[in-house]
């Protein structure tokens, strides 16, 4: 089932839901709007190892904008903060933005309950288009999940995610055994 605006101003009010900044006019029936934040990230290397500690240049997007081209993988961030207690917070592209050929995300789509962050944003495109800092990007859904629930994602050892962060994070891979 997935929360309807109403719902998702309850569970906002009563702390199950944060987003910040929160802005009324984001809010949609069954989601909420979040806008790309001021950061982008590029990979320095142009061939990534899944075992090794990929390094990211990180660079302001101008006021002008920035153009993004194909064949590059960019890492953005949500200008949104959010943190999801007792629902399963999903993150789809809008389809304004899907329309002008952007994929905010190659899989990462579904965060857990407890993720305390800004989302990273997997941006690829598939031609030559500007963006803009502050752009609706996508849209939080939000899921009830069933049962009780043992282990939070920001209470988790293992979570890879958890230091807080408003720019870009790289691929954690390396830090799993393989």
């Amino acid at each position: 089932m997935i929360l309807s605006d109403a719902e998702i101003t309850k569970y906002r009010e009563n702390g199950q839901i944060v987003i910040e900044p929160f802005r009324a006019e984001c809010l949609g029936t069954n989601s909420y709007d979040v806008h790309l934040g001021p950061w982008l990230g590029t990979y320095r290397n142009e061939v990534l190892d899944a075992r090794q500690h990929n390094q990211l240049d990180i660079f302001p997007i101008p006021p002008e904008g920035i153009i993004l081209e194909p064949g590059r993988l960019y890492l953005g961030v949500t200008e949104e903060y959010t943190e999801t207690h007792a629902h399963v917070p999903f993150l789809e592209g809008k389809s304004s933005v899907g329309r002008l050929g952007i994929d905010i995300h190659a899989t990462a789509g579904k965060g857990d309950v407890g993720f305390c962050n800004h989302w990273t944003l997997e941006i690829s495109v598939s031609q030559r288009v500007r963006v803009y800092a502050g752009m609706p990007v996508g849209q939080l859904i939000y899921f009830v999940i069933q049962g009780s629930i043992q282990n939070y994602y920001h209470r988790k050892p293992s979570a890879k995610y958890n230091q807080r962060s408003d720019k870009p994070v790289e691929s954690m891979m390396w830090k799993n055994k393989f």
